[in-house]
């Protein structure tokens, strides 16, 4: 039985032929050279002949005239893309538009065309963007190095609702892994939206050794993070800067770049977050968007309590089957590279914000934002300058040292804070006030608004009219008054002059005789006329009243 030639056989023709072809020019061709060679083709032999009759008309080089295919023109690409990738639509707009050639093209033949013509992520870009085309991309690994010489930080949204405080919010979490063994070396939790204080918090305990923060930490070589704001501030990068840790700024949406924290993240949204009460992507037997009532969501508590849990079993119980079924605990300790541990004094003064000033140790505590801040120890320090230092968004103890050699004191505690009775009271107003401009903006876009009338037939969009003639032109009128008496200015307008029918109340009324039939003491009496206005007269700038202004004699 004969077997063929794997793979490409243009070349082992070609490379046959030129065989063929040198033992013709020695005179050395024989019938048996062309029957072997049609046998290791599984040819007939008279298909080898026509090989040399093929190299012949080629300058001795065997080329293979390939079929006519259909290729696509530059409409066809265009309309491809138009349609997102949509093959179908295309073909079926091209088809409608007559613009598949002279001679129309099927479907198979077209979607060929296009499979061969793109690569399966060009198509998926066109799909669904670049996101989805990264996907169909190769990577380059980088090699695996030793414990601590390379980290990489992340945040991740926890997929599942959490009851913060009577509240449902979906926590973050931000963390720090070793890239050389897979261990968390530090993390921190927080109930809204990272900020540079979870990433302190997450590195000051990344940095620390022992106890509760476990075997795992020190000082890395460098760190790898992505191009969010937070990870590049300047509070950051003093923080690792300082012990000469140098920060990595990758380019964002390039998860490629930081597979280890990846893979964590995936880990946790697969293994923790879809056995958790609350999981935002569980299957639902309807279209129901309301919230149950009756949901029991875990509190904030119970939520960081299981995630340190899921943690501790990462780095002790799970095991990496492409590092030898080791678990990050085992690797860890398999690493004999020497960890380089920080003074915790040194963590507490370079992981926190330094406030610009100094302050004075005040008989009633330190004053700092309208705040006072007190603490055991400033007992018989009155009047000390003192440095503050802070986490960021964590400002209820902050961390006090001597302004002349930096020396630590000692934490301080927030007084006088507001009960919790007065921030939910701070806070039901806000609500009360944004709830009241939602409303009123709702009700502006509804007038801002035009809706039109279905149509059936192709026409120019005709306005729903909900507005009569007569009420336009109300509101048109209401509005233009309303405009003349935001402008009106009476006190630029001036006063008429007085006329003799004008009466003065102040003088006595002319006695007229009384009409028939009616009390003369019952009567109105008539208010005598005004005097004529003198040059002495003022005139106001209010038009109420008009007062005769008091001559020099009468100062006198």
């Amino acid at each position: 039985m004969t077997t063929r030639p794997p793979h490409d056989e243009n070349s082992l023709r070609r490379a046959a032929v030129s065989r063929l072809m040198h033992l013709a020019e020695t005179n050395s061709l024989a019938g048996e050279h062309i029957t072997t060679v049609a046998q290791a083709f599984g040819v007939d032999p008279r298909t080898v002949r026509r090989w040399l009759d093929n190299a012949g008309e080629h300058d001795g080089r065997y080329t293979p005239q390939r079929r006519a295919r259909f290729a696509l023109d530059q409409p066809m690409r265009d309309a491809v893309a138009l349609w997102c990738g949509n093959i179908a639509a295309a073909y079926r707009d091209l088809k409608t538009a007559g613009r598949l050639g002279s001679e129309p093209v099927s479907y198979a033949t077209f979607h060929r065309a296009v499979t061969e013509h793109y690569t399966p992520g060009f198509l998926a870009g066109l799909k669904g963007g670049e996101q989805e085309r990264r996907k169909f991309d190769v990577h380059f690994t980088r090699e695996i190095g030793h414990r601590n010489q390379a980290w990489e930080a992340d945040h991740v949204e926890a997929s599942a609702w959490v009851n913060v405080s009577g509240h449902r919010r979906k926590p973050w979490i931000t963390w720090f892994i070793d890239c050389a063994t897979d261990a968390v070396c530090g993390l921190s939790i927080s109930a809204q939206t990272p900020s540079r204080e979870n990433i302190l918090i997450a590195a000051r305990a990344a940095l620390q050794r022992g106890g509760d923060h476990g075997p795992f930490g020190g000082l890395p070589g460098l760190v790898r993070v992505d191009g969010g704001k937070d990870f590049l501030c300047e509070t950051v990068a003093l923080a690792f800067g300082v012990f000469g840790v140098r920060r990595v700024d990758l380019p964002p949406r390039h998860p490629e770049l930081k597979g280890t924290v990846e893979a964590l993240n995936n880990a946790v949204k697969k293994t923790l977050f879809p056995s958790l009460p609350g999981f935002t992507h569980a299957p639902h037997t309807s279209t129901r968007t309301r919230i149950d009532p009756d949901e029991h969501l875990l509190t904030y508590e119970a939520f960081v309590r299981i995630v340190l849990e899921w943690v501790h079993d990462w780095n002790h119980e799970h095991r990496i089957r492409t590092r030898g079924n080791r678990t990050p605990y085992e690797l860890w300790h398999a690493d004999l590279t020497p960890v380089y541990d920080p003074d915790p004094d040194e963590l507490n003064a370079f992981t926190l914000q330094t406030h610009h000033q100094s302050l004075t140790i005040n008989s009633d505590g330190v004053h700092w934002k309208k705040r006072r801040y007190l603490a055991p120890y400033m007992q018989g320090r009155g009047g000390t300058k003192v440095l503050l230092r802070y986490m960021p968004h964590q400002e209820r103890t902050v961390e006090l040292y001597d302004a002349k050699d930096e020396t630590y004191l000692g934490p301080a505690t927030l007084q006088n804070e507001a009960s919790p009775e007065q921030r939910r009271d701070v806070k039901r107003a806000a609500e009360r006030e944004a709830s009241r401009l939602r409303t009123a903006l709702k009700r502006a876009e509804r007038q801002r608004r035009e809706r039109f009338e279905a149509d059936i037939v192709p026409t120019t969009p005709r306005p729903v009219s909900d507005l009569t003639q007569e009420q336009a032109a109300e509101l048109l009128d209401g509005r233009r008054q309303d405009e003349l008496a935001r402008q009106a200015r009476p006190d630029l307008a001036p006063l008429p002059e007085p006329t003799p029918s004008w009466q003065n109340p102040s003088a006595p009324a002319p006695s007229e005789p009384a009409p028939a039939g009616e009390n003369p003491a019952s009567a109105a009496p008539a208010l005598p006329p005004l005097p004529d206005p003198s040059p002495s007269w003022h005139q106001p700038d209010h038009p109420a009243a008009l007062t005769e202004e008091p001559s020099d004699e009468q100062h006198d």
